[in-house]
C-alpha cells in the first residue's frame, strides 16, 4: 500500500474529515464513549474485540456483542450502587476480561474509569483514590489485601474464584448475574472526562489527568496514521492498561476502530512475548523501548532464521536506540517507528507508519496530525534548525490537543499559547525533533549540556550493553561529570577493561565533553511501573558519592 505525502496531509488536515470515520462522536451533542467504541461493532455478532492469554485459567476470546451485554450489566450494578455520570470507579486488576468488562461498563454509565497499577503499593493507591474522591474500586484475590491499609477506602466489588469472604466485598461474578444485560448509554459532552490519570511519578508528585470524551479523535488518528492500525491486523499492544498508553491505545484505541485487542496476563519475558506473537500471529506490534531492548539482550531465545508475522512495530516511552531499531528490522523482520507523548496529551509526536516522510533513526518524529509540535528557547520563543528547546504544543492550531489542565489545579502548564511538556529536544529545522532529555535530566558539565539519552543511546551500540543510565555527578571543576550506571550482558565481564572501552566508545562516537568519566556496573536500573528509566533516583546515588 503507498503511503501519503505527510506535508500535504498534515497542512490539509481537518477535524470535520473524522466525521465520516467516527460517526458517533458528535462534539456538539455529546456521546458515549462505550457505545462508539464497543455497541456499533456489537451488530456483527462474530467479531472479536478481546483475544486473552490467561496465567491460571484458559485464554479465550470476547465478542463485542458479549462486551456490550457485559458492560451493561456492569452499568446496572453501578447505577444500583447509585454510581452514575461523572463518578470516578477504579479496577486495580490484572489484563483479564474483566479489566475491559469494568472499563466498559463505566463508561456506559456516563462515570469516568480511573486505572490502578497492579504495582502500586497502599499508599500510592490511596493517594488517588483519595484526590479523586472514587466511589467504587474493582480488584480480585491477589490484589485484594492492597487495599486492607487504604484509609476511607470506597465499597469494593471483587473478582474471585471462591465467592463471598468476610471482607463483605460485593462479588462480582453474583452481581453480574442478578443485573439485566441491557443498559442505554449515558450520553456526556465532549468536554466531560471519560478517564481519571494521574501521571507517573512518586505518590506526592503524582498530578490528575482528566481525559475529555473528545480526546476519542486524537486516539483515531494516532491509531490510523502512525500505528498503521488495519482492518486485517492482528493488533499487540504490550503496555499494561494501568498507565495512559496501555489505556489510550491498547483498550480505546484499537477498539475504536472495531480492531481486536490482546491481553496476555502473563509477566513481560522474552520466551511469553514470542509465544503469544507466534500464537495469534500478531502483525502490529507496539511496546516500550524496554520491551524491544529485553528482547534484543536475549537475541539468542529467537530461533536464527525464524519468520514472524509481523508488519509493523512501533516504540513509545523513551527514546529509541538506532542499535534497536537496526535490530527489529533484522530479528524480528519489520520497521519499528518511535512515537512521543504524554499521559496529559496522549500522542502528539510521531514517525508515522502511514505518512510519508524522512526519518532519522533516534528521532521522535513529527506532529500528529491535528497538534502542531515546537520547541521553545528559554523565553519561549521557537528554536531553530539545529537548536535545542522545550518540546511544546501550539495549542491555538492544535484542534486535536485535548488537555485542559491538572485535575487539582497542582501546576500550571501552559505559557500563553503553548502547552510545556518539561521535555527538552533539538529542532531539525523540518518540522521534525529528537528527544534529548527531561530539562531537569540535562546535564550541564564544562559549560557543555548534555542529554543522557545520546549518551545512552552510544553505549547501547557496544555488544556487551543492556542497558544504561546516565547522569550528572557534581564535581568542583566540572560543574558536573557524566556518569554512567551500565547492566551488562550475561556473557561479558563487567570490568575496568570494559569501563575502558564504553568511555572510549562515548568519547569517539559523541565528543569529548560527553564521554562518561565513570561507569558504574548494575545488575539492575531503577524504574517506574511503565518501564521509564527513574534518573533521579541514580541522580541522588551519584550526588551521595560525590559529598562522601
Amino acid at each position: 500500500m503507498s503511503k501519503q505525502p505527510y506535508l500535504p496531509f498534515y497542512q490539509a488536515f481537518e477535524v470535520d474529515q473524522l466525521r465520516e470515520a467516527l460517526p458517533g462522536a458528535d462534539l456538539d451533542a455529546g456521546f458515549n464513549v462505550c457505545d462508539l467504541i464497543c455497541d456499533r461493532w456489537a451488530q456483527d455478532s462474530e467479531r472479536v474485540a478481546l483475544n486473552y492469554e490467561g496465567v491460571s485459567r484458559p485464554g479465550e476470546s470476547w465478542t463485542f456483542a458479549r462486551l456490550q451485554q457485559a458492560s451493561a450489566r456492569f452499568a446496572n450494578l453501578l447505577q444500583q450502587q447509585g454510581i452514575g455520570k461523572g463518578d470516578r470507579v477504579a479496577a486495580l486488576l490484572p489484563r483479564t476480561p474483566e479489566l475491559l468488562v469494568a472499563v466498559l461498563g463505566t463508561l456506559r454509565a456516563g462515570a469516568v474509569y480511573q486505572p490502578l497499577f497492579t504495582a502500586f503499593g497502599p499508599g500510592a493507591i490511596e493517594y488517588r483514590l483519595d484526590k479523586a474522591d472514587t466511589r467504587l474500586v474493582v480488584t480480585d484475590d491477589a490484589n485484594r489485601f492492597k487495599l486492607d491499609d487504604v484509609q476511607n477506602c470506597p465499597p469494593i466489588v471483587r473478582v474471585s474464584s471462591g465467592g463471598a469472604d468476610s471482607h463483605g466485598d460485593l462479588d462480582f461474578h453474583t452481581q453480574m448475574q442478578a443485573q439485566p444485560d441491557r443498559f442505554t448509554p449515558v450520553t456526556i459532552a465532549a468536554d466531560d472526562p471519560f478517564l481519571q490519570m494521574f501521571t507517573s511519578g512518586t505518590v506526592g508528585k503524582s498530578k490528575g489527568v482528566a481525559v475529555p470524551a473528545r480526546a476519542v479523535l486524537s486516539f483515531y488518528v494516532y491509531m490510523r496514521y502512525a500505528i498503521d492500525l488495519q482492518p486485517d491486523d492482528r493488533y499487540w499492544n504490550v503496555a499494561d492498561p494501568g498507565w495512559a498508553y496501555g489505556l489510550y491505545y491498547a483498550v480505546v484505541g484499537p477498539l475504536l476502530l472495531g480492531a481486536t485487542t490482546h491481553f496476555n496476563e502473563n509477566g513481560f519475558t522474552p520466551e511469553s512475548t514470542y509465544a503469544m506473537i507466534r500464537r495469534y500471529g500478531i502483525t502490529n506490534l507496539a511496546a516500550a523501548p524496554t520491551a524491544y531492548r529485553l528482547l534484543m539482550a536475549n537475541d539468542q531465545v529467537l530461533a536464527d532464521g525464524e519468520t514472524l508475522a509481523l508488519r509493523v512495530a512501533s516504540s513509545a516511552g523513551e527514546a529509541l536506540n538506532p542499535e534497536v531499531v537496526n535490530w527489529v528490522k533484522r530479528r524480528l523482520g519489520c520497521p519499528v517507528k518511535d512515537h512521543y507523548g504524554q499521559t496529559e496529551t496522549g500522542m502528539t509526536c510521531c514517525n508515522h507508519h502511514v505518512l510519508e516522510h524522512p526519518v532519522r533513526v533516534g528521532s521522535m518524529g513529527y506532529s500528529l496530525p491535528g497538534h502542531r509540535v515546537v520547541a521553545l528557547d528559554g523565553d519561549f520563543n521557537e528554536v531553530g534548525e539545529g537548536e535545542t528547546g522545550q518540546l511544546a504544543v501550539d495549542v491555538d492550531q492544535s484542534p486535536l490537543f485535548f488537555f485542559p489542565g491538572y485535575t487539582w489545579a497542582e501546576k500550571n502548564p501552559f505559557h500563553d499559547r503553548y502547552y510545556l511538556t518539561g521535555d527538552v529536544v533539538i529542532s531539525h529545522g523540518d518540522g521534525s525533533f529528537s528527544f534529548t532529555g527531561r530539562d531537569d535530566d540535562i546535564i550541564t558539565t564544562a559549560g557543555y549540556r548534555v542529554g543522557p539519552a545520546d549518551v545512552e543511546s552510544t553505549l547501547l551500540e557496544h555488544p556487551a550493553v543492556a542497558e544504561s543510565g546516565v547522569v550528572g555527578k557534581p564535581d568542583s571543576s566540572r560543574g558536573s561529570v557524566i556518569k554512567a550506571y551500565v547492566v551488562t550482558r550475561p556473557q561479558f565481564d563487567a570490568d575496568e577493561t570494559l569501563a575502558d572501552e564504553l568511555k572510549e566508545l562515548v568519547r569517539n562516537r559523541l565528543s569529548t565533553h560527553a564521554f562518561p568519566r565513570e561507569v558504574e556496573f548494575v545488575q539492575e536500573l531503577p524504574k517506574t511501573p511503565s518501564g521509564k528509566i527513574q534518573r533521579f533516583i541514580l541522580r541522588n546515588k551519584a550526588r551521595e558519592e560525590a559529598d562522601r
